[in-house]
């Protein structure tokens, strides 16, 4: 387990934060938070949702000015008002979505704002060395394979996110933050990047690592701060405490409390897919969904999970097959679709999800207005009533329902979405990797929502490449390899049992023993208790 590399008796923090304060109005994000960080570790940031993660990122590297409170670097006294500021005292940060200029080189976006000149012109020689020998650094002889010339929106998500930490590691880099680095990396991709920060820590760097996967924390962290409702609840080394205590910290509850459980018996076809052909995925997709069923999609980046869901719903071209919801015979469109009964989760929630600049209310009733006003017309008396409905039962937090979507963290964001289908009154869900970039109660609320769902009769497609997410919510499994079928039926036996084949274990993520993914099962079948 990581925790065997904490740096033991450091004589001096590489990055301490003591009492610090940030308030926006009368909205208090980090209220007395602390964090100490030793050279050469790994420091796992925790915390669900809105817990003040994103807002401690952002003063450790000088987007933000705290209201009160000290750091310190390297034993030194450190103020940093700008983000040139954090750089120049050698703190980084790379975010969830890297910020990378598609039409530049990689040489440019890794030696971008530190170009070197000669005779006042770019010395595109000198860059390409420096990015070669920033890539070597980072991923060895070889560069992996980039070419510092390449255009960077030729790259794949891993790469581009290389090329992120590469530009973020010119320089003397002391400090660097990494924001949910995994959350679009396919299995390879993310253990790529593990033998990176693995790296790093090796050079002596600290790290900084946010992320909601807690069995990648276990990989990859030497030691871990919680912060709960903006106050730093705990920290200590990974390996001193569970991982279930780990959660109790971040939501002030017993993990059993977050996923119970219920029964449930698949009733009547509610969505029936025949021989799907789309372009260019899926090849040949066939599926029945019954009333009461979590149907789980389940394989990694380019199976086809996402396009089969889109096909289904008519929002990817499809060249061949049928989908019937109710009584309706596509291919459909997306309107054809909602009519019929049927809603789509987007992976995307911020591009397809959610109108951002609008508030949670208009978000959540945007699909449908009856009932919220006269010949069409939406009260916003009603409106709000049946947005704060969905608000509590969603656990969204927000200061009040009037609140722009875009203020929001990403798992409520996630919520909104996902509380605009419900009130639409949809028999058929389809879930596009529900839990990306978002925490373990957010995890929990949707879930629930789901079992919920289920059990109000509705039924529902759940795609995701999170493998205890399917083992603790779905009836059956399908899992997908290649966008073709390599294993379908009841959770239990695909997931632990006797479909859990070699053929089956080259798809899924490597994250998750058998018997880990048997311990998140329970009991559940597709005949008896499910979670």
């Amino acid at each position: 387990m990581a925790g065997g590399r904490l740096t033991e008796g450091a004589a001096t923090p590489r990055l301490v934060a003591r009492g610090i304060d940030k308030a926006f109005g009368p909205t208090v994000a980090l209220s007395r938070v602390d964090l100490v960080a030793q050279p050469g570790e790994v420091h796992a940031v925790l915390g669900e949702n809105g817990a003040g993660k994103s807002t401690l990122m952002k003063v450790l590297a000088g987007a933000l000015t705290p209201d009160a409170g000290t750091l310190e670097l390297d034993g030194q006294p450190l103020t940093v008002a700008t983000p040139q500021e954090a750089r120049a005292a050698g703190i980084r940060i790379v975010y969830q979505e890297p910020q990378i200029c598609d039409h530049l080189s990689l040489a440019e976006n890794v030696m971008l704002g530190v170009e070197p000149t000669r005779y006042g012109f770019v010395d595109r020689g000198a860059m390409d060395v420096a990015t070669r020998q920033a890539l070597t650094d980072l991923l060895g002889e070889g560069c992996g394979g980039l070419d510092p010339r390449a255009l960077a929106g030729t790259l794949a998500p891993g790469d581009r996110q290389m090329v992120a930490i590469a530009r973020a590691l010119v320089g003397d880099c002391r400090v660097l933050i990494l924001d949910e680095p995994t959350s679009s990396l396919t299995a390879k991709d993310a253990e790529r990047l593990f033998g990176v920060v693995d790296r790093l820590r090796e050079q002596g760097k600290t790290i900084l690592y946010i992320s909601h996967f807690l069995e990648e924390v276990e990989r990859v962290a030497d030691a871990y701060t919680v912060l709960r409702d903006g106050r730093s609840v705990g920290t200590g080394a990974i390996g001193a405490m569970s991982m279930a205590e780990v959660v109790r910290l971040m939501v002030g509850t017993e993990v059993e409390d977050l996923f119970p459980r219920s029964d449930r018996t698949p009733g009547e076809v509610r969505l029936e897919v025949t021989q799907l052909v789309g372009r260019p995925l899926p090849h040949d997709a066939s599926l029945a969904l019954r009333e009461g069923e979590v149907l789980g999609i389940a394989g990694l980046v380019g199976s086809g999970r996402t396009e089969l869901l889109r096909g289904i719903f008519g929002l990817a071209p499809v060249a061949g097959g049928k989908v019937k919801v109710g009584a309706f015979v596509g291919p459909a469109s997306p309107a054809r679709s909602l009519a019929a009964g049927m809603g789509l989760l987007s992976e995307d929630r911020k591009g397809e999800g959610l109108a951002a600049s609008m508030t949670i209310a208009d978000n959540i009733t945007l699909s449908r207005l009856d009932g919220l006003g006269p010949a069409g017309f939406v009260l916003p008396g009603p409106q709000r009533v049946v947005a704060e409905g969905f608000a509590d039962k969603l656990r969204i937090k927000c200061r009040d329902v009037l609140q722009p979507v875009a203020d929001l963290s990403g798992g409520n964001q996630q919520k909104v979405a996902l509380a605009r289908l419900l009130h639409h009154d949809v028999d058929v869900l389809l879930l596009d990797e529900p839990t990306r970039g978002i925490d373990a109660p957010s995890r929990a609320a949707l879930e629930e929502a789901v079992r919920g769902h289920a059990a109000g009769g509705g039924a529902i497609v759940l795609a995701t490449h999170d493998i205890e997410l399917a083992a603790r919510c779905a009836t059956r499994v399908v899992v997908l390899g290649a966008s073709e079928v390599v294993a379908d039926g009841p959770a239990r036996d695909v997931l632990s049992g006797s479909l859990f084949a070699p053929q089956v274990l080259r798809v899924l993520p490597p994250f998750l023993t058998v018997d880990e993914v048997g311990a998140a099962l329970g009991a559940g079948t597709a005949s008896g208790p499910e979670r």
